[in-house]
């Protein structure tokens, strides 16, 4: 209720423990605070802020428009509500190793577990499009290092992103996350892999956690949980799942409203208001005033 009950570096501790169990983290993307809270209450044991999400909330594509600030705030946010480890999509630091340096300290105070930076140059692009352009293995270098330096908590979970795959072939990808790795970073996501045979040579050649993107529409086949986690990697990321489910439910919501004339039939498909205060923690707050949860819910909410 109105808070976590965890410290951000508690939360720290916790991520890098579950990563190093050897078992699969699936990690949902949020879209919210609230989605946050319902990922955590339906027992997943880490989240993700999707930079693609972030951006087109704010009806912007995700070409790196959005700054370290806005997205910081939001973090904060989502961080204030759930107890489960945050990652979030550092895009490419929003600027210069200096910029990327200053994105760790804001995202360390805004309480999240982990960042991740990626080497595409500043005007990016999705990593599952054609069409990307890498900065050079020595700049993104340049730009792990400030960041790993920056950190004041050493818990905080820095993960190198590699576009490299789509650019410079498979074995371009592998060896610019070992030159990551070496520059600091504690964790490892090859972007865009082609199938299982490649997951499982980066999962060969790199020894650090790696994090295999399930997005839909994308360049990888969705793979399931058990066979990543027969992959050997630790984490399964389903950055923009929820807020696709979301879209498509309110424009399914809006033609049949704008057809029907009314909402009756779509009911069965909603949220029900009892769940929603269930949620939110509504009957909790009368510990703080007696008058918040004093009535009764109509027949059917």
């Amino acid at each position: 209720m109105l808070h976590t009950r965890t410290t951000p570096a508690e939360r720290r501790t916790l991520f890098r423990q579950r990563l190093a169990t050897g078992r699969l983290l699936q990690m949902p993307g949020a879209i919210n605070p609230y989605s946050a809270k319902l990922i955590e209450n339906h027992g997943f044991e880490a989240a993700y802020l999707s930079g693609a999400v972030l951006a087109a909330e704010l009806c912007l594509p995700d070409i790196g428009l959005t700054t370290s600030t806005e997205i910081a705030a939001r973090a904060q946010q989502v961080t204030r509500v759930t107890d489960l480890p945050v990652l979030i999509d550092g895009d490419t630091g929003f600027g210069a190793p200096v910029n990327a340096a200053r994105t760790v300290q804001l995202f360390e105070d805004a309480g999240l577990a982990g960042m991740h930076l990626e080497d595409q140059v500043a005007v990016k692009r999705c990593g599952h499009l054609d069409g990307k352009t890498l900065v050079s293995r020595d700049e993104m270098v340049q730009r792990v290092r400030a960041a790993a330096d920056a950190r004041r908590d050493d818990g905080f979970l820095l993960m190198a992103r590699t576009d490299a795959r789509a650019v410079e072939g498979l074995d371009a990808a592998i060896e610019r996350a070992k030159a990551y790795v070496d520059a600091g970073a504690d964790a490892v996501f090859p972007e865009a892999l082609a199938d299982e045979g490649e997951f499982a040579a980066f999962r060969a050649a790199v020894d650090v956690p790696l994090l295999a993107n399930m997005t839909e529409f994308g360049k990888s086949r969705l793979l399931t949980a058990a066979e990543l986690e027969n992959l050997g990697y630790n984490i399964a990321l389903y950055p923009v799942t929820l807020f696709r489910l979301a879209n498509g439910a309110i424009e399914e919501g809006l033609r049949t409203l704008a057809a029907d004339g009314t909402q009756e039939s779509l009911l069965p498909r909603m949220q029900t208001r009892s769940r929603l205060y269930e949620v939110l923690g509504y009957e909790d707050y009368t510990a703080f005033d007696s008058a918040v949860f004093d009535f009764t819910l109509p027949p059917g909410a």
